[in-house]
């Protein structure tokens, strides 16, 4: 069993699956009702990140029957009663809208990460402030009230303009994190802020001569003695009700060191080298993490995205080595790669194929190949029974699968949409800035035949592709091994090397390790910075 977790699938049975109290840190980002579809963009094969777009997941939620009969049951006894008693409230408060039903949807998952949280661990639950004095309620169910930490404001963006935001209020420019730990003893870690330059020019005026150091002076005396505190230091004592701080021992090593200052009166005074201290202990406003901005390294493309120095932070201040992270809306891996990076073992959770499969390639670009041994991904096929079973549950992201095992995007649709012959697109370099291209067409039914073939190769002469794959569920019959056969083939004009114009190959043939005969292709998405960091930790299960 590999070290760490990535499960595709839904997280409320994911987590129900998990052990109790097994869990050191749980950090969540979950969607929230934006009116607004999210995308995940590719990476075109020049690197730009300006490519095409494909639908992510739909950050809308709606009540619906299948939202009053979840309601119902949750208060009929399916959660605890403090909870069930705070989503009653909410129906009386908002009615049965959007919010309620995310309201609704939530409150089972807290509920569940609750459980799988130890006594020294403490829950993020990252917001915005149309959702955060809601959930802040709903976890007060939870926890306890008295068991909230803190809500953390992070200024996510820079200003905005009234007419750029089309609103006459003030613009919004900060998500919450709500911090809440199930006792007070709560692994944490101070973490330091480097201190404003308004207090370093206000604090630290002084300038030491030779060696540019920046210092304050600070008072040498204490209100309450302590030891060899009662002594003249140059024939001067502290005024009356003072004593020393420091030992007459300590005085004679400052002055050593150079660190006295003298007032005109002969009073000592020390100086406190800027450069000696740690800084600001965390506060609960934190305005040093910029948002990822387009150009950024660690920029993969995806809208909700959190900068790894955010993430880094948190697990930082409220986990130690080796510890257990999870994030069950792990989207785009930033947590999971933030606790791969410092060297905690962690579980990543994501309803959404395209995130999993996002994830696996940021781990692998980021730390190298050797980061596929350390972790599992369930819930995606292993083998055929596996495919099938996506198959029959979501269509469209058995297509997205089969797509991402020979490294191609996914096409640019919804599941409303029609993929106009295209399920997905690899592209190979020909030299230069030029590109080749794989389209790729995906049959998942019972039942195939050698137009499909023959509608894979017309599609490729269409869009004046360079070569064609059909992925099935099942294998192809002579006929359209035939048609495949007799579709030409390609030479590269770099090499010469010649391949298919048009091939087959099965998901259980692409379980089994076999990929189609194509030049070597790019990597799909948009990648991170090449990093270093642990990969391995002691096994969860």
């Amino acid at each position: 069993m590999a070290d760490n977790h990535l499960f595709y699938g839904d997280n409320l049975d994911v987590l129900s699956k998990l052990p109790s109290e097994s869990v050191d840190l749980i950090y969540l980002d979950p969607p929230f009702n934006s009116s607004r579809n999210y995308n995940v963009i590719f990476a075109k094969s020049s690197g730009a990140d300006t490519a095409a777009q494909i639908q992510a997941f739909e950050d809308t939620w709606t009540w619906t029957h299948d939202t009053e009969r979840d309601f119902n049951a949750y208060v009929s006894g399916g959660l605890p009663l403090p909870v069930a008693d705070a989503l009653r409230a909410f129906r009386v408060l908002l009615g049965e809208n959007d919010t309620l039903a995310y309201l609704v949807n939530m409150a089972p998952r807290l509920v569940e990460l609750h459980r799988v949280l130890k006594t020294s661990g403490s829950m993020w639950l990252h917001c915005d402030p149309t959702a955060s004095h809601y959930l802040k309620i709903l976890l007060d169910a939870i926890y306890g009230a008295d068991r909230f930490g803190a809500e953390v404001i992070w200024k996510r963006t820079t200003a905005h303009s009234d007419s750029k935001q089309g609103r006459a209020l003030p613009g919004r420019i900060h998500d919450v994190i709500l911090l809440y730990s199930k006792s007070d003893k709560h692994t944490w870690n101070t973490v330091f802020t480097p201190y404003d330059e308004s207090y370093i020019e206000s604090h630290y005026r002084f300038v030491e001569e030779g060696t540019g150091r920046r210092y304050r002076k600070a008072d040498l005396t204490a209100a309450k003695p302590g030891g060899d505190t009662s002594y003249d230091w140059n024939g001067v004592r502290p005024y009356a009700g003072r004593y020393w701080a420091y030992s007459k021992a300590n005085m004679e090593q400052f002055e050593a060191e150079g660190r006295l200052v003298h007032t005109r009166t002969g009073m000592p005074e020390l100086k406190r080298y800027l450069d000696e201290m740690p800084g600001v202990p965390l506060q609960d406003l934190w305005t040093d993490i910029d948002p990822i901005n387009p150009k950024a390294a660690e920029r993969l493309g995806y809208p909700t995205q959190k900068p790894l120095a955010l993430l880094e932070r948190i697990i930082t201040a409220a986990s130690n080595e080796g510890d257990v992270v999870l994030d069950p809306f792990c989207g785009c891996g930033t947590t999971v790669d933030a606790a791969q990076k410092l060297g905690r073992k962690w579980i990543g959770i994501d309803i959404t194929y395209i995130a999993v499969d996002l994830i696996v390639k940021r781990l692998q670009h980021t730390y190298g190949d050797a980061i596929l041994d350390t972790f599992d991904v369930t819930g995606i096929p292993k083998d055929a029974a596996g495919a099938d079973a996506l198959f029959k549950a979501n269509p469209f992201d058995f297509e997205r699968w089969a797509v991402s095992m020979i490294n191609a995007r996914p096409n640019e649709r919804s599941q409303q949409q029609g993929d106009k012959g295209i399920d997905g697109v690899a592209t190979f370099p020909l030299g230069g800035s030029e590109v080749g291209r794989v389209l790729v067409s995906v049959k998942g039914g019972e039942t195939i035949n050698p137009a499909m073939v023959r509608e894979t190769q017309g599609t490729v002469e269409l869009h004046k592709a360079e070569m064609g794959v059909l992925i099935t569920r099942k294998p192809p019959t002579a006929a359209m091994i035939d048609a495949a056969n007799h579709s030409g083939s390609y030479t590269h004009p770099a090499n010469g090397q010649q391949f298919p114009r048009v091939q087959i190959i099965t998901t259980t043939e692409l379980l089994a390790g076999k990929r189609p005969n194509m030049p070597h292709v790019n990597l799909p998405y948009i990648q991170a910075s090449r990093t270093q960091g642990p990969t391995g930790a002691t096994p969860l299960f």
